[in-house]
């Protein structure tokens, strides 16, 4: 047998377009075939819908819009074969997440996904029905099992294929991403290798999709389970494998290995991407930052920089008698240092015309946090109007931590389009915050450096309400993402008012968070899809039993 060129076609779908996932499909195949000589395009889940499609799956029209596409790649694709993920079946009924190997205008066959992932953010089985039937196609005198997503991670699909002749494994991924994930992936993938000996190729998406983002890295494993071919993370890319046969008949794989990056590194990209297409898709043609001197908002000019450019992202400084001289230059700073248009609107007045507003309703009562949150939603209106006026989107600058204790201001500071900081803790914006003065110094070192602050009364600090923010992050990592309950938190050590006090401030704020915008999903329990939980609630405190 002559060497077999597979291509793994590493693409950002977008959810909804079949057309336009259709003629990228097209493209990259036609790519593929002139320019690598391929015979076989492997592409991601779900390629002509774009992943998750969510609850459009329930729409009539989406499935007759995937048969329609169907029918085009048949028609179109001529001289290579492509293997696409898309559903098949009826709406509401009997539908599968399914994936079909297209060549010379046939189908030659069509495997239905059998394991529906209903965890975390999947929720498969509200759309999908489970395929039984292993999918094995004779191409070209290679036998390809092929299987998607959440099927690697079991026994049986891999198996089954094996078991009728297939010779190596196609995998379709949509495979969010989440920090580690992808040794997780790996592992994995090797187990399912070690189990039957085959070859495994695992391709991925890349690219946001609201609070979703995927890196692709996308690689291929050998009968060994050694990793021989590795796509780059959070690029398209067409990647190619060789495939022979050796003296035994085993396949062997041969390709390129894309240099890894390092963990921090995957994180920033992650936030960086995942604003980027949520912009890009949502055909917005620009955006705004509230520009505090702070480093939320400087870690977030900064990812909006390099995920859109300078030329479409705008700074508003809104000082109050509050704001330190240093904050005002530490802002103007940076936004000169990265070309951004600026401007500086005073909010003293506003407020004032506020409490004016306001004096008979807040007559007799001591100043508090109301005051405070005014100045706020003072600058929120100013942003959304500039929002408004200009097609800017806002970007909301909170970070997971305050978003966790309510430590921000709804209809405030909350304010805006999207949050890339919202899966990200506190303790990680500073790392990241480091990690990107190490590619190009961006973010003035006094910023890294001062003790955080909201600015909305004298001497105000966070740790004046808040413990320390290596100590918080621990126990907010234990509440919401490993479940652990007062009485754990309590066994492993601290102060038990302390404790609680964190508890009820995460738990009283779910309201808040249900109000918050979509941002970047970075953990494996990120608030929105990931943790639903009720508003009306007394589990934390109340339901403790002496």
């Amino acid at each position: 047998m002559a060497d077999f060129c597979l291509v793994m076609g590493q693409i950002n779908p977008v959810v909804g377009d079949v057309a336009g996932n259709v003629k990228k499909i097209i493209a990259v195949a036609e790519q593929a075939r002139d320019e690598l000589n391929a015979d076989l395009v492997v592409f991601p889940e779900l390629t002509l819908t774009g992943y998750p499609p969510e609850d459009l799956l329930l729409r009539p029209g989406l499935i007759k819009r995937v048969e329609k596409g169907l029918k085009k790649l048949k028609k179109k694709i001529n001289g290579v074969a492509v293997l696409v993920g898309h559903t098949s079946g009826i709406a509401g009924e009997e539908l599968y997440n399914a994936a079909s190997l297209i060549a010379d205008g046939e189908c030659l066959g069509t495997y239905y996904k059998h394991h529906l992932p209903n965890y975390s953010v999947f929720d498969e089985k509200r759309y999908f029905v489970e395929g039984r039937e292993s999918c094995v196609v004779d191409y070209k005198g290679i036998k390809f099992g092929i299987t998607i997503c959440e099927d690697i991670w079991f026994t049986e699909p891999v198996s089954q294929a094996a078991d009728a002749g297939a010779e190596i494994i196609l995998n379709l991924n949509a495979s969010p991403f989440q920090q580690g994930k992808w040794q997780l992936r790996e592992a994995e993938v090797r187990q399912r290798v070690l189990e039957t000996g085959l070859p495994i190729v695992y391709v991925n998406q890349v690219g946001g999709q609201d609070e979703l983002v995927f890196d692709g890295c996308s690689f291929a494993l050998d009968i060994k389970g050694e990793k021989v071919v590795r796509a780059p993370a959070w690029q398209t890319s067409l990647h190619p494998i060789k495939l022979s046969h050796d003296a035994d008949n085993s396949l062997i794989l041969q390709g390129e290995m894309a240099e890894k990056e390092t963990e921090i590194a995957m994180v920033y990209h992650a936030l960086v991407i995942g604003l980027r297409d949520y912009v890009d898709k949502n055909h917005f043609p620009s955006v705004v930052i509230g520009l505090s001197g702070g480093i939320d908002s400087a870690l977030t000019l900064a990812l909006a920089v390099d995920a859109l450019g300078a030329e479409r992202v705008k700074t508003v400084m809104m000082p109050s008698k509050y704001t330190a001289q240093m904050s005002l230059d530490d802002a103007e700073e940076m936004a000169l240092g990265l070309s951004v248009g600026h401007s500086v609107i005073e909010i003293d007045g506003l407020f004032e015309q506020f409490l004016d507003s306001l004096s008979e309703q807040f007559a007799g009562k001591p100043v508090d946090t109301a005051e405070e949150n005014i100045q706020a939603r003072v600058r929120g209106v100013l942003l959304m109007a500039i929002s408004n006026k200009t097609g800017a989107m806002v970007l909301s600058t909170g970070n997971k931590s305050e978003m966790a204790v309510g430590y921000s201001t709804l209809y405030g500071d909350m304010a805006g389009g999207f949050s890339p900081l919202k899966d990200v803790y506190k303790t990680l914006v500073y790392q990241l915050s480091e990690y990107r003065n190490t590619v190009s110094a961006i973010i003035p070192r006094r910023i890294i450096t001062r003790p955080p602050s909201a600015e909305l009364a004298h001497d105000q600090c966070d740790q004046d309400s808040l413990p320390p923010y290596d100590m918080l992050d621990l126990l907010l990592e234990r509440y919401i993402a490993e479940d652990w309950c007062f009485e754990e938190l309590l066994e492993a050590g601290g102060d038990a008012e302390m404790l609680a006090r964190v508890v009820k401030m995460v738990d009283r704020n779910e309201y808040k968070r249900r109000q918050a915008a979509p941002g970047i999903r970075i953990t494996n329990r990120a608030f929105g899809r990931d943790r639903r939980y009720p508003i009306t609630s007394s589990y934390a405190m109340n339901s403790i039993i002496d």
